[in-house]
């Protein structure tokens, strides 16, 4: 009992760390100046997705706050708008091309990470309730996941739906809450099977898992920790858990500049594009960086594909909503089935 009892107070002040240097690194973003925007070359496979002449287009701001930024974007296709979240205003934001942003639910629970399942459905990662919910077609709303062994989650950030319908979803800890009230000692990241049946901690033992994302073919899944400024990356199993000796630091995107890794998405040649230290990295399925998008923000939140043919980058920062054409498409969202 007593080495399982360090082991819970070092995983405690882990997250309680982690919070710390968040609101650390949202303070020095406050007080830098914004850097100038441009598109940055590392790589000559860049030229392939961007051009670095590409315009930075800012859309709308005035979002987030103290307590959350805006977040979450996804973009809903039939409709031809991108939805987004805007945490600290509890509310979720639609921005439709050509017309601007209007209000499109209030309150959210102060979601978070959105994305859609096979059915099209909305699922929502929910901060103030600590639930991932789902919106039926009728407007119904299902909860999906708010706990774990009979403990309430922490704090739901992100998810993401495989082909197969099973639902991914990180949960760190973002509360500063005095230790003896936390349910769990850990940040996990989890799956729940498609008919809600099972529902599985896949890792524990990241300190701020955030923004996470598969390959085109599923075969691994991209997790980030915003803590430790870099990408993991796993090995799926048949079965859709990860194959554990397989975790490995796919990239690390430490900088001088603010900005850490949060939201993630991969486009169809197998890019990972993922927020870090001065802007968004473009890396390729080796985890080479080709290149960044410095949008001229203090950091990135998300990051979401759409337009008609998804090549599209939209993307928030803490105030923010901003986008960027690229020469390669996403991959859809809902996921595409496979046959």
């Amino acid at each position: 009992m007593h080495d399982q009892s360090k082991i819970t107070r070092r995983r405690a002040l882990q997250m309680a760390g982690a919070v710390a240097g968040l609101a650390a690194g949202g303070a020095r973003a406050q007080a830098q100046p914004q850097m100038q925007p441009r598109i940055e070359r590392l790589a000559p496979e860049f030229d392939k997705i961007i051009s670095v002449d590409e315009p930075i287009k800012d859309l709308a701001s005035g979002f987030g706050g103290p307590l959350g930024p805006a977040e979450g974007p996804l973009w809903w296709k039939e409709g031809g708008y991108l939805l987004f979240t805007d945490i600290h205003n509890n509310r979720r934001m639609k921005y439709t091309p050509g017309k601007g942003v209007t209000v499109d639910l209030e309150p959210t629970n102060r979601a978070n990470g959105l994305t859609r399942d096979l059915e099209g459905r909305l699922l929502s990662c929910e901060h103030d309730t600590r639930r991932v919910t789902r919106r039926e077609l009728d407007g119904g709303l299902t909860v999906l996941a708010n706990g774990f062994q009979g403990r309430r989650l922490n704090r739901p950030n992100d998810v993401v739906v495989k082909s197969d319908g099973a639902i991914y979803f990180t949960d760190p800890w973002t509360l500063q809450t005095p230790q003896e009230q936390w349910d769990l000692t850990f940040a996990g990241v989890y799956r729940l099977t498609p008919d809600l049946g099972t529902f599985t901690l896949l890792v524990d033992n990241f300190v701020l898992p955030n923004g996470l994302a598969f390959s085109p073919d599923e075969s691994v899944l991209y997790i980030n920790d915003s803590r430790r400024a870099h990408i993991r990356a796993f090995d799926v199993m048949p079965s859709g858990v990860l194959a554990k000796q397989s975790d490995r630091v796919f990239a690390d995107l430490r900088g001088s500049e603010p900005g850490v890794p949060d939201g993630m998405k991969v486009d169809t040649a197998g890019n990972v594009y993922c927020g870090g230290a001065g802007g968004i990295w473009i890396l390729d399925p080796q985890g080479k960086k080709l290149g960044r998008i410095v949008h001229g923000q203090p950091a990135t939140t998300n990051i979401a594909f759409g337009g008609d043919d998804w090549r599209t980058l939209y993307f928030t920062s803490r105030t923010h909503l901003g986008s960027v054409n690229l020469k390669i498409a996403g991959i859809p969202v809902p996921a595409p089935k496979r046959s």
